[in-house]
C-alpha cells in the first residue's frame, strides 16, 4: 500500500506521525511510503533520514494526498487537504470532534473519505493507546510549564514550584485523576510541591493516594471544595475529560476571579473544549494570556512542547494499527478489530461516530453495519 505523510499544515505542530523508524519498518513489509519534505523537520528527522528508511521523499502535499491510499498525519485534514482526497482513500489523525465544526464532518462524508481518530482507537482492553500516551506527556509538561509561568516575569507570582527552608511549596491544585491528572500530580509531587486532587470518583482517587504514597490531599470534586481548592492555589492544571463530549465548566469565571494574582492555569482539557470558563485555545507560539490577574495557558496541542519525545510515542500506538490496515486494506482491517473500528469516524460516505448525534445532530450509522 502507498502510505503518506505530509508535512503539518497547523502552525506550531511540530510532532510528525511517524518516525523513520517505523517507516523502515513498514518499507520492509512491503510498502511505499512518501514524505512531504519537512515533515520531520521539528522533531530533528531529516529529509535524508527518512530516504535512508526507504521512503520516497517529495515536495508538495498535493503529491502526498494524490499518491496514497493511506494518509498519517497529526492534526485533522484541513478543508484544503479534504479537497485533495478521493473516495476510499482513508486518513489516521487526532479527530477532536467534540470541537470540531459541522462542515469537517459533511466534507469527510460527502467525499467517502475514511477517517480514523487516534484518539478513539482501543485496544482489547478497552485503552486508548494513544489517548494514554500522550495524557502521560501532557500531565508530566504541565507541570514543568506552570513552573516557568510562577516566575516573576510580567505576571507570575515570583515563586519557586518546591519552595525552599523555610519558604513553603507552590499549592498546585489538579482536577481530574486521570491518566493526565495522575502524571501531573506525581510530577508535582516529585518536586516537592503541596497538591491537592480533585475528582468525582472515589476509585480514581483511592488509586493515586496508593500510587503517591499519600503525598498528596484528595478529596471529591464537589462544586464547594473546587471553589476552596481554586481560591487556595498557585497552580491549577484542568485535566477533565469524558469520553465523546466536550469538557464541562467546573471551573467558573467567579472561581478564576477568586484566584490569586499571578496564579497559573494550565487547562489541558481545552483540546475537548476547556473546563475552565475563561479559557480560551492558544498557540505554542502565544501560548498564554492574562484574565483576571490570572495567567491561562490553553494550548490544545500541548504535547508538541516536546515534539520529538511525542513523535516516538505516537509512532508507539499507532503503528500496529497502520500495518494492519495496511496490510489487510481498510474495510478488513475495521471488520476484523473492534478496537480499531471504534476510531473510525467516517466510512463509505457515512458517519460511525455516535457523538456526532450528540454534538452536530446528524445521523450516523454504526461501522458494523457498514462492513
Amino acid at each position: 500500500m502507498n502510505i503518506g505523510i505530509p508535512n503539518e499544515s497547523l502552525k506550531n505542530e511540530n510532532r510528525v506521525s511517524l518516525t523513520p523508524s517505523a517507516v523502515a519498518t513498514l518499507v520492509n513489509l512491503g510498502h511505499s511510503l512518501f514524505v512531504e519534505s519537512q515533515a520531520g523537520w521539528a522533531t530533528r528527522f531529516s529529509d535524508e533520514s527518512y530516504r535512508n528508511a526507504g521512503a520516497t521523499v517529495v515536495y508538495s502535499k498535493e503529491e502526498v494526498y494524490r499518491r496514497c491510499e493511506l494518509i498519517c498525519a497529526v492534526e485533522p485534514p484541513t478543508a484544503e487537504e479534504i479537497g485533495m482526497m478521493e473516495a476510499g482513500q482513508t486518513s489516521f489523525s487526532f479527530l477532536n470532534l467534540p470541537v470540531a465544526r459541522r462542515q469537517f464532518v459533511e466534507e469527510i462524508t460527502r467525499r467517502k473519505i475514511s477517517t480514523v481518530g487516534y484518539e478513539l482507537v482501543e485496544t482489547e482492553d478497552g485503552d486508548r493507546p494513544v489517548i494514554h500516551s500522550m495524557s502521560e506527556i501532557a500531565g508530566q509538561i504541565s507541570i514543568f510549564i506552570a513552573a516557568q509561568h510562577l516566575e516573576t516575569g510580567d505576571h507570575g507570582r515570583g515563586i519557586i514550584l518546591s519552595g525552599i527552608a523555610g519558604v513553603a511549596p507552590a499549592a498546585v491544585v489538579v482536577i481530574g485523576a486521570g491518566v493526565v491528572g495522575t502524571e501531573a500530580a506525581r510530577t508535582a509531587a516529585g518536586l516537592g510541591a503541596q497538591v491537592i486532587v480533585l475528582d468525582n470518583d472515589l476509585r480514581r482517587l483511592r488509586n493515586i493516594d496508593r500510587l503517591l504514597l499519600k503525598r498528596v490531599t484528595t478529596a471529591l470534586a464537589t462544586p464547594v471544595n473546587i471553589r476552596k481548592s481554586t481560591a487556595y492555589a498557585d497552580v491549577l492544571i484542568g485535566a477533565v475529560f469524558i469520553r465523546g463530549e466536550r469538557a464541562p465548566h467546573v471551573v467558573t469565571e467567579e472561581m478564576v476571579r477568586s484566584m490569586k494574582p499571578g496564579a497559573v492555569i494550565i487547562d489541558i482539557s481545552i483540546d475537548q473544549g476547556g473546563c475552565v470558563e475563561t479559557s480560551r485555545p492558544t498557540t505554542l507560539k502565544n501560548p498564554s494570556f492574562v484574565y483576571h490577574d490570572v495567567i491561562h495557558y490553553c494550548v490544545p496541542n500541548i504535547t508538541a512542547t516536546v515534539a520529538r519525545t511525542a513523535t516516538y510515542a505516537l509512532t508507539n500506538t499507532i503503528l500496529p494499527f497502520v500495518t494492519e490496515v495496511a496490510g489487510k486494506g481498510a474495510p478488513r482491517a475495521f471488520k476484523e478489530d473492534k478496537g480499531l473500528a471504534k476510531g473510525v469516524c467516517s466510512y463509505d460516505g457515512h458517519c460511525t461516530q455516535e457523538m456526532a448525534k450528540t454534538i452536530f445532530g446528524k445521523e450516523f450509522t454504526p461501522i458494523e453495519r457498514l462492513l
